[in-house]
């Protein structure tokens, strides 16, 4: 079997929901990053024979095949195709996986993965405006659910015996985070602002001025007597990102430096009420395939939908809690659902070069229940 190395991963500054990116359509953001990652490596079009790109709600500005359509819209030759993938909030993060089982199997010698959501112009629960997404047969199944995150991160918290503070404490050290890795020039490296945007340089969510006070002082979003608000939850935001997928041969050939090896990925799935719980099987998945333990790995990237989500993770898996996210995350800086994957890949492999971290281990939560989880590897003659 072939390995898969990533020799270049770039993203979009995150905007805010009618934010800098709200007149910006997502096809054309998707080919930003695209062409990004061609000027950054040397690339030409022709190297590339796939890009997968993932878009969760395919409606309206989202509806057709919206990798095909980057690559058309970047300029590409026709003959370069695209495909779109909805694995939803972790529909990047799979585009990448499947970029790295065509190149080890051999179906693929370079692939650019990623993925792109507009969420100003593509609003979140748009499809529930044409359609009932469950059917009979699940409904009958699970009478009493609605399957909405929202509840399922509130029965996350009753689940793991988490407070309100716990969860606002947790939300005001992303923004921190965020803030002193934008301050320190953390990602610079990776953004690749638009040319017609030139107002938005840094992501636009982070909120310097947030306090536990003003935290506190948030209503409940989905039940009364309840823990969530929108301060401990993902920001509606707008975004892309693509990374490279290739093997070290074909790397070498093309006078490329490999970042990180694809070491091992893996798909969980868990309950689908409570909707946001798998991370934690899904990690516990790829640590016995991969055959690395926890202590081993120096970052973990858990994607912040909910607080509840990296905050029950953390206390389901007694990792070390200043390895996890370490950069703030999507309650900071917004969670672009399709790109968010992608994104998350992006942030976590720079840092690791920065940093000299030898392994990385990434997971996100899903609608329906599921996660993917994977785990890369710093490469050392990099």
């Amino acid at each position: 079997m072939r390995e898969a190395v990533i020799c270049e991963a770039v993203r979009t500054p995150i905007g805010r929901r009618k934010g800098a990116l709200a007149d910006v359509h997502p096809v054309d953001l998707s080919a930003h990053v695209l062409n990004a990652v061609l000027e950054r490596t040397g690339l030409t079009p022709a190297d590339v024979d796939d890009v997968l790109w993932g878009c969760v709600t395919q409606l309206g500005d989202q509806s057709g095949n919206v990798g095909r359509f980057a690559v058309l819209a970047a300029g590409w030759p026709e003959s370069v195709p695209g495909v779109t993938i909805n694995r939803a909030c972790g529909s990047s993060h799979q585009a990448i996986e499947f970029a790295a089982m065509g190149v080890m199997s051999g179906r693929y010698d370079l692939a650019v993965a990623g993925g792109v959501e507009s969420m100003t112009r593509v609003p979140l629960g748009a499809t529930r405006a044409v359609g009932e997404p469950y059917g009979p047969g699940m409904r009958e199944r699970y009478p009493d659910s609605n399957f909405e995150q929202g509840p399922g991160a509130e029965q996350m918290a009753v689940r793991w015996s988490l407070s309100r503070r716990d969860i606002d404490e947790f939300s005001l050290a992303s923004h921190e985070k965020a803030a002193a890795a934008t301050d320190a020039g953390a990602f610079n490296r990776q953004l690749a602002p638009l040319p017609a945007v030139p107002e938005l340089r840094a992501d636009e969510g982070i909120r310097r001025d947030s306090t536990l006070e003003k935290l506190a002082a948030l209503s409940p979003a989905f039940q009364e007597d309840g823990v969530v608000t929108a301060g401990n939850a993902s920001q509606i935001s707008d975004g892309a990102a693509a990374v490279v997928v290739t093997t070290p041969e074909k790397a070498r050939e093309l006078g490329l430096t490999p970042l990180v090896r694809l070491h091992t990925g893996v798909v969980a799935a868990d309950d689908p009420v409570m909707v946001l719980s798998a991370p934690i099987p899904a990690t516990r998945k790829l640590l016995q395939r991969s055959g690395v333990s926890l202590d081993e790995i120096g970052v973990y990237e858990v994607n912040e939908a909910f607080a509840t989500v990296p905050v029950a993770w953390l206390a389901e898996t007694g990792a070390d809690p200043a390895r996890l996210n370490p950069l703030g995350g999507a309650i900071a800086v917004g969670h672009p659902l399709g790109a968010s994957g992608a994104i998350l890949m992006t942030r976590m492999i720079h840092h690791m070069r920065d940093n000299g971290i030898r392994y990385g281990l990434q997971t996100i939560c899903e609608a329906g229940g599921t996660a993917n989880a994977t785990l890369v590897e710093l490469v050392a003659d990099r």
